[in-house]
């Protein structure tokens, strides 16, 4: 495996795909998905093909995006947003591709807002292990200038945003973000629509509190809610729900082989999830590349790896 000591904004210069983690087409060399925008409500918007799914809300003055993409598409980001100033941008998490675009955004003018350990993990070299990818410190124009510990909420326009972190999940920064008027729910990377997700151990991240998260979000939507996940398409709540129960599963088998005193290899050579690999294994966290990494994390939890 090649082993990244890179800059967010030198990411991509290299082999990035030997990670195993699909987080766009330009990380195996290919063109980049092109950027597009959906409308969802009067306020809010949907932007798909900058590494993870943003949200733009529209007010009287410039826009707020929840999430600001990959590293190298700043700038067809902000040509995509058609000349509006963004004034916020609202981070779900730490990972460079939902916050790549900080540092474009933050010179032009916006002032990013995120959990406390966004910007702990932001301002710091960060790793990696499972991709073997190392980060460093982000530049200053990036960086979150205001941070939130509580569950809290904030008015955009005619918008209400309800916010609120979870307990360790994907990292120890996740946030999810109510759109009240709009009935959307966008759950960074704590849902990947369709597929296992990628669990970052070394940043916090553990395939309990993925499962607990998933539950949480069950109780913030109704059966009207559109649901943007970090990854994949538009979800509904019972895409959230199919992926709630597929977590809950994968915990109970994993949890139950670390029980027994199980490694790591020996965890992927039992296939505990081979029943449910046909749905859910054929995005870019690969069966044996799930368990292996949702072992791990389990295995951290209790001091054992």
């Amino acid at each position: 495996m090649v082993s990244f000591d890179v800059s967010r904004r030198d990411l991509f210069r290299g082999a990035a795909a030997a990670s195993g983690l699909f987080l766009t087409r330009r990380v195996y060399g290919q063109t980049a998905p092109s950027i597009e925008i959906k409308k969802l409500s009067d306020h809010v918007s949907l932007l798909t093909g900058d590494g993870g799914n943003i949200a733009i809300v529209h007010s009287g003055d410039g826009l707020l995006l929840v999430d600001s993409g990959l590293p190298p598409q700043g700038a067809d980001l902000l040509k995509a947003l058609t000349g509006q100033p963004v004034l916020t941008v609202f981070n779900t998490h730490w990972h460079f591709d939902h916050t790549g675009g900080n540092v474009a955004l933050g010179n032009a003018g916006a002032k990013i807002f995120a959990h406390e350990n966004v910007k702990k993990r932001l301002t710091a070299k960060q790793t990696i292990e499972a991709l073997n990818m190392k980060f460093e410190p982000t530049e200053a124009p990036g960086v979150p200038s205001t941070t939130f510990t509580d569950p809290g909420s904030m008015t955009v326009g005619k918008e209400t945003l309800r916010y609120a972190r979870v307990s360790p999940a994907h990292t120890d920064g996740d946030t999810y973000i109510v759109f009240e008027k709009a009935n959307v729910l966008h759950t960074g990377d704590l849902m990947f629509n369709g597929f296992y997700p990628f669990i970052d151990y070394s940043t916090g991240g553990t395939l309990p509190g993925m499962s607990a998260a998933s539950q949480k979000l069950l109780t913030v939507a109704d059966a009207k809610t559109r649901i943007i996940p970090g990854h994949g398409p538009l979800a509904s709540r019972d895409d959230l729900k199919a992926y709630s129960e597929m977590l809950a599963t994968a915990n109970d088998r994993l949890t139950a082989l670390a029980k027994q005193g199980k490694t790591v290899d020996e965890a992927v050579a039992a296939a505990p999830l081979k029943d449910l690999d046909a749905k859910w294994g054929g995005g870019f966290m690969k069966p044996e590349v799930f368990v292996k990494v949702a072992y791990t994390s389990i295995l951290r939890m209790d001091g054992k790896a």
